[in-house]
């Protein structure tokens, strides 16, 4: 079975450029065999980010699924979703993974992590 793993990445502001980035930082998850989790890609599907209570019920039903995941790995500069996505982690004892640059990993190409308290 796949490690699942949640893609914490901005998503408003530049939302296309920032989908398309998501898809690249997925992408490299399964390359590295794991099953990646990206709400941010999927929600604004059907859900408005425009609309305040629309876009804090598909964080809520991120965090959801964030709980299925073993690891979160988390994508360029913390927006405010990112925040509450990192605290929720850590609440949960969920490891943590800051992908600096972009999209280096644990084998010691930029990456550093944090196993959530």
């Amino acid at each position: 079975m796949r490690k699942k793993v949640f893609i914490c990445s901005p998503f408003r502001g530049d939302m296309e450029g920032n989908a398309r980035k998501a898809a690249v930082y997925c992408r490299m998850a399964c390359e590295k065999g794991c099953l990646p989790i990206a709400p941010h890609l999927l929600f604004p599907q059907f859900l408005n980010e425009g609309i305040e209570a629309e876009r804090q019920l598909g964080i809520s039903m991120g965090m959801e699924l964030l709980l299925d995941c073993e690891e979160v790995w988390v994508f360029g500069e913390a927006t405010e979703g990112m925040q509450a996505e990192i605290a929720f982690a850590m609440e949960q004892g969920k490891k943590i993974r800051f992908m600096e640059g972009g999209c280096e990993d644990e084998d010691g190409n930029g990456a550093y992590q944090r196993d959530g308290e």
